[in-house]
Order: C-alpha cells, then sequence, then structure tokens
C-alpha cells in the first residue's frame, strides 16, 4: 500500500433542483487491506432484499477506481424507482468518485488501495414522476458524492468549527417540528 488513510466518513447535501431530486450521500473511505477490506467484501457478497449494493460503474463492464459500492438509504420496492437509482445515480456516483480522484481529493496514486461505500439516499417520490429531469438528477448527485468524499478526505467539519458553530445550527427537521409543521 502506498498511502494508509486509516476509514474516513463524510456527508453532504445538495439540493436545489426539481422536487425528488436532492441528494444526501454518506461515504466511508478506506484502505482495503484493513477492516475496512473486509467490511467492503463482506457488503458486496452479503445481498439484503431491498437495499441491493452494486459497485458504482460507469456502464456495464467499466467499474471505477477507487472500488466503490453504491447502498440504498431506502427500501426498493420498485421496478421504476430501481432503474433510476441503477442507472441515473449509480452513473452519477461514479462520476463523482472520479471527479474526486480528478481534482485530487483522492490521491491518484492510492486508488488500487482504497474503497469507497456510499450510502445512497434516492427520494422514493421519483418513481412517480413522469417528467423527472435525470440531467437534474444526475448532476445532483454527481457534484453531492464528490463534495461528500472531499469532505471525508479533509475530515470537514473539523472539531473547531464544530465547537464554534454548535449552538447556531438547528437541524431543519426539529426546527419544523418545533413549529408543528410534522
Amino acid at each position: 500500500m502506498t498511502n494508509s488513510i486509516g476509514i474516513r466518513v463524510g456527508e453532504a447535501l445538495v439540493a436545489g433542483g426539481p422536487p425528488g431530486t436532492a441528494a444526501e450521500p454518506e461515504v466511508a473511505i478506506g484502505d482495503l487491506s484493513g477492516p475496512f477490506g473486509t467490511a467492503f467484501a463482506t457488503m458486496l457478497g452479503d445481498q439484503v432484499s431491498g437495499h441491493s449494493r452494486v459497485l458504482a460503474l460507469l456502464n456495464t463492464d467499466v467499474m471505477v477506481r477507487p472500488p466503490t459500492l453504491c447502498v440504498s438509504k431506502v427500501t426498493v420496492t420498485n421496478e421504476r424507482y430501481t432503474n433510476i437509482l441503477m442507472g441515473t445515480v449509480q452513473y452519477a456516483t461514479a462520476m463523482g468518485v472520479l471527479d474526486s480522484v480528478r481534482s485530487g481529493s483522492i490521491p491518484k496514486a492510492i486508488v488500487n488501495d482504497i474503497g469507497i461505500i456510499v450510502s445512497v439516499w434516492l427520494n422514493p417520490a421519483v418513481a412517480d414522476i413522469d417528467d423527472l429531469d435525470h440531467r437534474i438528477l444526475f448532476d445532483i448527485h454527481r457534484k453531492a458524492t464528490a463534495l461528500a468524499i472531499d469532505k471525508a478526505m479533509k475530515f470537514e467539519p473539523s472539531i473547531d468549527w464544530l465547537l464554534e458553530n454548535q449552538d447556531k445550527i438547528v437541524h431543519k427537521y426539529f426546527e419544523r417540528g418545533l413549529k408543528g409543521e410534522i
């Protein structure tokens, strides 16, 4: 192994498109030669109904590097949802990974030594949107994947930032709950 990175974790939220297109990936990145590699291989081989784990592909038979495992946060039961998740979003995830290598967030020298697990959130409502804009959905998920990876590799947010902003940030669903909106 060229450089050990241990295990790093990150997340991102990218919204702003039409309803149903927001992306909120959570990533774990780690050395394939250690416990992370064991978890990666176990997840790939131990499929769970409704939460299939697939490698991020540019197209069938073209896996990205570092090897990346996409896992749905939503229980998948709808064929159209599955096709969107395993098509547009899987492709966007793969492109976001490669964007992270191109930008230097992931050093090119270690792409064969590490793996990435991406917990993908795709709004279940997309299955019911007849005029879903796949380009916007793709762009948002691609950007969110690259951002989550960048944050993981840079250990962001830092503990100093978190402590400084702890009382300034209120979770939006907590705030909506306080207002009686949920």
